[in-house]
């Protein structure tokens, strides 16, 4: 493994990288979006050490409670609706506009890189844009979601009157099939994944990058494949990635 380099000699290999490597399709984790004032799930601080779960955010929970789910997501749809698109998620964007992206494959639920700029997400773990009937598979725009939880507990079925589930992968869940394949092709075709902002301890999305033909890391605190990387920067994601751009001019 190379040693982590330093944010700014890391960021101008990262731009050669990009301009080596093509196609190159990223990987996002929470880490990224903790420059946005989201909270991460695993670290001390993050929303793991504070509730568990299994007790509100498994399928098992949501068919025991589901309006002890759906207050777990009430304060976060809230939460991720707050937050603003941060420096990394705007310079994804602009290497996409400048081709040097393909596509993102994110972990996230937020919606902060579509609402950056990026036109190529792969939501692997689905998002808060919709919540679904898990009897007849009916689906609810988010606005029409806030609008019922603005009434009562829980969001329900317009067709058949079953609590909506979030539009999210939950414990106990398979990701999205199709959501998965299409992440999987992309990483298969790639000449560089770039993992940005996740320890890749969850699988099967962890193993993506070992699907393409090399892969860096921009991330605080070790991952499971900083063994084999072509480029380790152990930074803030939005200073690491913001300098790359500048660094291609």
């Amino acid at each position: 493994m190379p040693p982590a380099e330093a944010s700014v000699a890391g960021s101008a290999r990262l731009a050669t990288l990009l301009q080596e490597r093509q196609p190159c399709v990223v990987l996002t984790g929470a880490g990224i979006s903790t420059e946005s004032g989201i909270p991460d799930f695993r670290s001390p601080t993050g929303i793991w050490a504070e509730v568990d779960p299994l007790e509100v955010a498994s399928i098992q929970a949501f068919r025991r409670d589901p309006e002890r789910v759906w207050g777990f997501y009430r304060a976060r749809i809230r939460m991720l609706l707050e937050a603003e698109p941060n420096a990394g998620h705007r310079a994804l964007a602009e290497l996409e506009r400048r081709g040097l992206v393909q596509a993102v494959v994110t972990q996230n639920i937020d919606t902060l890189h579509s609402r950056a700029g990026s036109g190529e997400v792969v939501e692997v773990y689905g998002s808060i844009r919709r919540a679904v009937c898990v009897r007849c598979h009916w689906s609810l725009a988010l606005d029409g979601v806030l609008e019922q939880l603005e009434l009562r507990a829980a969001p329900l079925c317009e067709h058949c009157g079953e609590v909506l589930k979030p539009g999210v992968t939950l414990f106990g869940e398979l990701l999205p099939v199709d959501a998965f394949e299409r992440a999987t092709a992309l990483a298969r075709g790639a000449a560089l994944v770039l993992v940005v902002g996740s320890s890749l301890e969850v699988w099967p999305v962890a193993g993506l990058p070992l699907e393409a033909r090399a892969h860096a890391i921009v991330n605080q605190g070790p991952t499971a494949l900083d063994d084999g990387a072509l480029l380790k920067i152990d930074a803030p994601a939005g200073e690491t990635l913001a300098a790359a751009v500048e660094a291609l001019g």
